[in-house]
Parts: C-alpha cells; structure tokens; sequence
C-alpha cells in the first residue's frame, strides 16, 4: 500500500500544479486596452489599440464586447477565450453601406502571439499583443 502511495504522491502533485498554474493564467481579467501589433501582412501591418471588457457577455466567463480603436472612431465587436486561446473579432468597414470584412486576432492568452486574419481582403499576418493599458 505503501508503494503505491510514494508513485500517487508525485502524480497528484503534479496535476495539481499544472491545474493551479492553467487556472492562475486565466483568472486574470482582461479588461483593458491592449496593443495588438501586426506584422508579416500584406496591407495590414502595424499597431492596433484593441480595447476589451472582460464581462462574460458572449457564453464564456471571459468573453465581451471588444472594439478596434483607429483614430478614436471604434469598430464594435467581440472576444472569447476558450481553452487558452483568445478570439478577437471586429467587423471593419470602409464606409457607409459597406459591409462585412473583419479583422480577427487569435492568440494565446499566456503569452500574447498568434495571427491575425482580415477577411475580406484575404490577408493575414502575425500577431503580438503589448502590455495591457499602454495605448
């Protein structure tokens, strides 16, 4: 019985350290404005101030309205986080009457890089999210 236990111990621990770890990563709120910085596109390249309000809105504990702040003139949207990864997507037009390209920025939550994807154009590029609140 003994021996068992010594093998269990150690397995135990470690589940319990990645669950607290996972856990830990996610339980921060994302409400804030984040730079999301483009890179390797073809038309899109640059920095984006996206704003997010971690409100649980959209089915998921962090999930909410999030907008792409160009200029001062916000494009509404959305974001979820699911399993580690967070969607932020935003229909983005050109003008009146225009309708429906969206930008999309999928990235890991723990560490910010992903891609980005303008649908509608058909371009894409890397992503890399800054420090939360500085833009």
């Amino acid at each position: 019985m003994t021996r068992h236990s010594r093998r269990f111990i150690p397995m135990v621990l470690a589940i319990a350290v990645f669950a607290l770890t996972a856990s830990a990563a996610m339980a921060q709120n994302l409400t804030g404005h984040w730079p999301a910085t483009v890179t390797t596109s073809e038309r899109s390249n640059g920095t984006y101030c996206v704003a997010l309000t971690d409100d649980g809105s959209f089915g998921r504990p962090h999930s909410g309205p999030a907008k792409l702040i160009p200029n001062n003139s916000p494009y509404e949207g959305y974001f979820t986080v699911i399993n580690g990864l967070i969607t932020v997507t935003i229909p983005y037009t050109s003008g009146p009457g225009d309708c429906c390209d969206y930008f999309v920025f999928t990235a890991q939550v723990s560490n910010g890089k992903g891609v980005f994807n303008y649908f509608g154009v058909e371009d894409n590029g890397i992503v890399a999210f800054g420090k939360k609140n500085s833009c």
